[in-house]
């Protein structure tokens, strides 16, 4: 998995080199990812729910203050940075690494459904507990999370909830795409500032953040239970799947189809 790539016999400029160098990266770190046991991936996953957690406060806590959803955007930011430094699991981020890794044949379809559905469930739990905390902790936010979520339960499943959600996972796997790119801490941290900033600032429909959004609100009494949230959830679950896998995944899997096949000729002899 280390090879170089003058070992593979390319002798190519250094730009394709630093794509090749990162697209080891990825193939690395997703396989990596989806050797995990069910405990690593469900307390992975659970540790991000609580860390994402803590930008969504943020966004209240801002918004609640100046009513802008650009500057709540930038104070999301908060949860993508504790999810970077803390090396945690979050749903939407398992669409590029992990997928890159089955597609190279260093890991099986088996392990990323137990990878996805896994980290789901920690990230929708770990979020559910600590905006309980939160709204029962500062409830002057409960009327914000009522809010601010009214946007998503009541939104119909009409062509802009489709788009909203497409670009949603398009543009956190974009945002993967960046920080796997970047060779230093400080560039992971602007892709994470710059991901925040258009999921949250346009308020793009993301299932994890805006669920998140929505437990607050159902913490503080909402008008609307947790059927409303799954009639909202399950599509845009699924669109920010096809958003993630399809407008950046694939696009990026066809660019690097010369080292995938290395890749698979690789684990191919290792076994």
């Amino acid at each position: 998995m280390n090879r170089t790539r003058t070992e593979l016999g390319e002798t190519d400029g250094p730009v394709e080199d630093e794509l090749a160098e990162a697209f080891d990266r990825i193939v690395s770190q997703g396989a990596q990812r989806l050797h995990r046991t069910w405990r690593e991936v469900l307390t992975t996953g659970l540790a991000g729910g609580l860390e994402v957690a803590t930008g969504v406060v943020a966004l209240l806590a801002v918004y609640a203050e100046t009513g802008s959803h650009l500057l709540a955007g930038l104070a999301f930011s908060i949860g993508f940075i504790a999810l970077l430094l803390a090396r945690s699991e979050l749903f939407t981020e398992g669409f590029l690494v992990p997928v890159t890794a089955v597609v190279a044949r260093r890991a099986g379809i088996g392990q990323l459904a137990k990878l996805w559905a896994g980290t789901l469930v920690g990230n929708l739990v770990g979020g559910w507990l600590v905006m309980w905390l939160v709204v029962h902790a500062l409830p002057d936010l409960g009327a914000t999370a009522v809010e601010s979520a009214t946007t998503f339960v009541d939104a119909p499943l009409d062509l802009r909830s489709i788009c909203l959600a497409l670009l949603a996972g398009s543009f956190i796997t974009l945002m993967t795409r960046m920080q796997h790119g970047a060779d230093s801490e400080t560039g992971k941290v602007a892709a994470a500032v710059a991901g925040a900033f258009l999921l949250a600032g346009l308020v793009l429909f993301h299932s994890i953040l805006d669920s998140l959004i929505i437990f607050g609100a159902l913490h503080a009494g909402a008008p609307f239970g947790y059927g409303d949230w799954l009639a909202w959830f399950w599509y845009t679950v699924l669109l920010n799947v096809v958003g993630g896998l399809f407008v950046v995944t694939f696009l990026r899997l066809v660019r690097s189809k010369e080292l995938l096949e290395q890749e698979r000729a690789a684990a191919g002899a290792e076994k």
